[in-house]
C-alpha cells in the first residue's frame, strides 16, 4: 500500500529530500544549544563568565538559534510544497483510473464513496505525509539527540528515561489500538452521509414537491450525529494521550531536580548546576518529542483506513481493457446478438437479460418497447460494450465487441440515456462534446432536427447561454433535445436513443425522428420508448419482458401477433374512449 501511493510523490521528490535534510539539520543544532547554555551557566557559578565569554557565547546562542529558525522555514516551505503536490498527484492517478472504470467497477464503489476517497480521504493522507516527511523526521531524532546528550551531561539522571519511556510507549499503543476502530466506522459512514446528500441535491424538486424537506433534514441530522458520536469517542480516547505526556513530563521533572538537587548539595556527584539545567532541558525536549511521534502515531492511525480506500481505486483494475492490437476500423453498423446472457454480478443467481438471439441490418430503425424493469437499457448497453456479456457474444459490423478497441468502438455509438446530462458551460461547449471540431453551422443543424434550435434563438446569448451543472436552468425537454443534438454531431455508425424524448410532445419527437432519416440515413437507429408512437414507424420492433425478447416484428405484424404489444397500444390509443 504504501509502496503504490508513493509513487504519487513523483517530480516532488526533491522536495522531500530537502525537507529532510533541512529537518535533520534543525535537530543537530537544537540538540547543541543547551549544551552551549549548559557550559555559560557553569561559568557564572563558577564566576569565571567574563563579559567578552559572555558576548562570545550570546553571539554563537544567537546564530544557532537564527540557523535553526531558518532550517525549519525552509523545511515547512518545501514540506508544504511536497505535500501539497503529492495530494494533486493521488487525485490525478484517481480520477485517471475511475476514468477507464466500466459501470461495474463504479457500481462496486459507489460515486459518492469515490468523491468521499478523492476529497476526505486525500486530504487525511496529505496531511500524514506532511507530517512524517517533517515531525516523524525530527522527533526521532531530537528523541536520539537528545538522550545521547542526556547520558552524557547528566549520567545515571537519564535513568528517569528508562522508566518514562515505556510507560508512555506502552500507553499510545493501547490508545492507537482502541480508537482505530472508531475511525474506520466513520469513514464508512461518510460514504453514505456524502450519498445522501448527492441524492437530495439531485432530486431536491422532488424533495419540495413532496414537502420532504423536514424529514431530508432529520434523516440528514441523524447522519451527522452519528458520525459525531463515533469521532467523539474516538478523540475521547485520543484525548488520554495529554495527560498521560503530562505525567511523564513532570514525573521527569521532579526526578531530575530532587535527584539533582541532592547530589549538588551533598556533593556527592560530580554533576553541576548548568549540567543539571541541560538535563532539564533535554528531559523536557524528549517528552516533547515523544508527544510529537505520539500525535504522529493517531494521525497516521487515522488516515490508514484513507490510505487502504485510496489504494482500493488506484489498484482497481477496469474489467473492460481495450484488446492489444484491437480493431480500430467499424465497418458498418449491423448488429447481432448471438445466444446472449447477461448478469450484472457474477455471484448473482438471476440472469438481467437471457436468451438473446437476434439480427440488425445497418441502416435500420430499431424500436424497443417494455415495461419498466424488461431490461431494455441492459441490452443496448452490451452494444458499446459497457458491460460484457456473461454469456455469448454481441457483434457490431461482424465483429466480436470485445475485439475492437474501445475508444473506436465507443467512437462509433452515440447513446443518449435515461438520465439525460449537461455539463456546467456554453451550450456550445456542451454540443461539442458530440464533435470537438464541430462548425456553427454543423451545431445548428443538428439542433434544428434535434427541435432544439427553437428554444436555443430565444436565449439572449443564444449558443453562447450558460448551462448551470446539471442543466437545471433549462426544461426536461429542451435537455432530452440538446443531448440529442450532441449525438448527432457525433454521426455515428450506431444511435441509440434510450427513452430520451420522453419530456417532449409526440409532434416534436415524430419531427426529430424524420429529421434521422435525411441526416443520418445509414446510421443504424435504436430507439427506446414507452409510446408506441416513437417506433411504430420502426423497420423491426422489439418487445421484451422479464429481460427476454417477446416478439419481434413491424407494427402491423405485432398488432397481430403479440398480446404484449398489442395491449400497450389500446391502452394508449383508446384508453380515453374507455374511461368516457
Amino acid at each position: 500500500m504504501i509502496k503504490r501511493l508513493a509513487k504519487s510523490v513523483r517530480e516532488y521528490k526533491p522536495a522531500v529530500f530537502f525537507t529532510m535534510l533541512f529537518i535533520f539539520l534543525e535537530a543537530v543544532i537544537e540538540c547543541i544549544i543547551p549544551y552551549v547554555t549548559a557550559g555559560l551557566i557553569d561559568k557564572f557559578n563558577a564566576g569565571t563568565a567574563t563579559l567578552s565569554i559572555i558576548l562570545k557565547t550570546g553571539g554563537i546562542l544567537v546564530g544557532l538559534a537564527l540557523s535553526s529558525l531558518a532550517c525549519g522555514g525552509i523545511a515547512g516551505y518545501t514540506s508544504a510544497k511536497a505535500s501539497a503536490g503529492f495530494s494533486r498527484n493521488l487525485r490525478h492517478d484517481m480520477f485517471y483510473n475511475i476514468s477507464d472504470f466500466s459501470f461495474s467497477n463504479i457500481d462496486k464503489f459507489s460515486s459518492s464513496s469515490l468523491v468521499t476517497r478523492m476529497t476526505t480521504d486525500v486530504s487525511n493522507v496529505q496531511m500524514s505525509f506532511m507530517m512524517i516527511i517533517r515531525i516523524a523526521l525530527r522527533a526521532p531524532l531530537m528523541l536520539i539527540f537528545s538522550i545521547i546528550m542526556a547520558f552524557f551531561m547528566g549520567g545515571k539522571l537519564a535513568i528517569s528515561f528508562a522508566v518514562v519511556i515505556p510507560v508512555l510507549a506502552f500507553g499510545l499503543i493501547m490508545i492507537a489500538k482502541k480508537a482505530m476502530p472508531a475511525f474506520r466506522r466513520v469513514f464508512k459512514k461518510y460514504d453514505k452521509l456524502n450519498e445522501s446528500v448527492e441524492e437530495n441535491v439531485r432530486a431536491m424538486r422532488v424533495v419540495k414537491g413532496f414537502s420532504r424537506e423536514t424529514y431530508e433534514t432529520e434523516k440528514f441530522t441523524k447522519a451527522s450525529e452519528d458520525i459525531m458520536g463515533d469521532f467523539t469517542k474516538a478523540e475521547r480516547i485520543v484525548a488520554l494521550n495529554s495527560p498521560l505526556m503530562q505525567i511523564c513530563l513532570y514525573f521527569n521533572m521532579v526526578f531530575v531536580l530532587a535527584v539533582g538537587s541532592y547530589l549538588i548539595i551533598g556533593g556527592k556527584s560530580s554533576i553541576n548546576v548548568g549540567e543539571m539545567s541541560a538535563m532539564l532541558t533535554y528531559g523536557f525536549q524528549v517528552l516533547i518529542q515523544l508527544m510529537m511521534i505520539s500525535m504522529i502515531y493517531v494521525m497516521i492511525t487515522m488516515s490508514a483506513e484513507s490510505a487502504k480506500r485510496i489504494s482500493e481505486v488506484l489498484d482497481e483494475k477496469s474489467n473492460l481493457i481495450s484488446p492489444e492490437n484491437g480493431i480500430k476500423e467499424i465497418k458498418d453498423g449491423s448488429i447481432e446478438f448471438d445466444n446472449v446472457n447477461f448478469k450484472y454480478s457474477k455471484h448473482g443467481k438471476k440472469f438481467a437479460i437471457s436468451d438473446i438471439n437476434l439480427k440488425i441490418e445497418s441502416g435500420m430503425t430499431v424500436g424497443v418497447i417494455g415495461g419498466t424493469g424488461s431490461s431494455k437499457s441492459t441490452l443496448v448497453q452490451l452494444i458499446p460494450r459497457l458491460y460484457d456479456t456473461t454469456e455469448g457474444s454481441v457483434k457490431v459490423g461482424g465483429v466480436d465487441v470485445r475485439e475492437y478497441d474501445l475508444d473506436s468502438l465507443r467512437g462509433a455509438v452515440a447513446m443518449v440515456l435515461q438520465k439525460n446530462l449537461l455539463f456546467a458551460g456554453t451550450i456550445n461547449d456542451n454540443l461539442r462534446w458530440g464533435n470537438e471540431n464541430a462548425t456553427e453551422e454543423e451545431i445548428k443543424e443538428a439542433c434544428k432536427l434535434a427541435c432544439a434550435d427553437e428554444f436555443v434563438e430565444t436565449f439572449p446569448d443564444k449558443y453562447e447561454t450558460f448551462v448551470e451543472q446539471g442543466g437545471t436552468n433549462v426544461s426536461g425537454g429542451q435537455k432530452q433535445r440538446l443531448c440529442i443534438a450532441r449525438a448527432l454531431l457525433k454521426k455515428p455508425k450506431i444511435l441509440i436513443l434510450d427513452d430520451s424524448t420522453s419530456a417532449v410532445d409526440t409532434k416534436t419527437d415524430a419531427v426529430i425522428r424524420a429529421g434521422f432519416a435525411n441526416y443520418i440515413p445509414e446510421t443504424t437507429k435504436i430507439i427506446i420508448a414507452q409510446r408506441i408512437s416513437s417506433v411504430q414507424d420502426a423497420d423491426m420492433i422489439i418487445v421484451m419482458e422479464n429481460g427476454k425478447i417477446m416478439n419481434v416484428g413491424k407494427h402491423d405484424e405485432l398488432l397481430k401477433t403479440s398480446e404484449i404489444y398489442r395491449e400497450v397500444y389500446e391502452q394508449q390509443t383508446n384508453g380515453g374512449d374507455r374511461n368516457e
